[in-house]
């Protein structure tokens, strides 16, 4: 007799290829998101490039003039104030990140008492907005409520710390700010890179007589180099980006001596009536972030790739 319940196996077969082509509930919901950022993020970066090409003012005109917005860019003295200030804004802020995150994060790795208290108090400026931090150290930087003038109440009649209205000096108070900020982050990075490494390789170096400094200087500080490497990336992009800083601490001033390219392309395109042109350093903006992250993203996928062949 035969069994007509039994499944056949040409069904079966068909039954799978139907449930690999059969639709994931998820994607209706994700569709709506996904088109409004395609529209909202996708389309307005490529809005604001075809705009960079036209010579448009406090209105769009679709009028194309080739590279000329370009040009008056690089051939614009506050541009490239403000492309300079970037340079040493990201190389000293970087730097400096680095250096202390990496001494507080080799500190709180030694065990210490009331860690978690420290570690709280080292990364509690990250839940500061910007505006608030550079609101706060305005008042800090002032020379007639600040830091110049405790000094002199303390009988020091001399005493000068005018960095804020000092044109020379004024983007390095957006470092001193920026740096307050977020070096206890980098802290929290090169910590977890610590307390990833394996203790018995410490021991190992200890036994051949290796002493500490010369431990973290030859076997830890390499190890970090994936951990280093993100937080340079972070910390380079934050810089590009930096806007409410500026906009709260020094305002780009005194005059644009402390400008950054952030702070042009908003005052050239809703101050100056500069559509055009702030569209070209909005561009230029992007470029500069695309060829940031990139190449991070390119590395962060060969390292997932290489770990996974192991």
């Amino acid at each position: 007799m035969i069994d007509v319940t039994a499944p056949k196996r040409p069904l079966a077969r068909d039954n799978r290829k139907q449930s690999r082509w059969r639709i994931s509930p998820a994607i209706p919901a994700v569709t709506p998101t996904l088109i409004l950022v395609l529209i909202s993020v996708y389309g307005f970066i490529a809005w604001t490039t075809a705009i960079s090409f036209t010579p448009s003012k406090y209105y769009p005109v679709y009028k194309f003039v080739g590279l000329s917005q370009y040009v008056r860019l690089w051939e614009s003295d506050r541009w490239n104030t403000s492309v300079i200030n970037l340079l040493l804004f990201s190389i000293a802020f970087a730097a400096l990140c680095l250096v202390i995150g990496l001494l507080l994060a080799i500190f709180l790795d030694q065990k210490i008492r009331a860690e978690g208290t420290l570690r709280m108090i080292y990364l509690y400026p990250m839940a500061i907005s910007l505006i608030v931090t550079g609101v706060s150290w305005k008042w800090i930087l002032n020379p007639g409520t600040g830091v110049e003038h405790l000094l002199r109440s303390w009988g020091f009649e001399n005493a000068s710390f005018d960095w804020l209205i000092d044109p020379q000096m004024a983007v390095y108070t957006l470092v001193v700010a920026a740096v307050w900020q977020t070096a206890g982050f980098v802290m929290a990075m090169f910590l977890a890179g610590l307390r990833g490494i394996d203790s018995e390789i410490i021991k190992a170096a200890q036994l051949e007589g290796a002493g500490l400094f010369r431990i973290y200087t030859t076997i830890i500080i390499p190890m970090l180099r994936g951990s280093m490497f993100s937080a340079v990336v972070i910390l380079v992009y934050q810089a590009v980006r930096s806007f409410d800083l500026v906009v709260a601490l020094t305002n780009g001033g005194p005059g644009y001596s402390s400008d950054l390219p952030t702070t042009f392309m908003y005052n050239s395109t809703f101050l100056r009536g500069q559509m055009g042109q702030g569209s070209a350093s909005a561009v230029m903006i992007l470029l500069l972030v695309v060829a940031i992250v990139v190449p991070y993203l390119v590395a962060e996928f060969k390292r997932e790739h290489s770990s996974s062949h192991r």
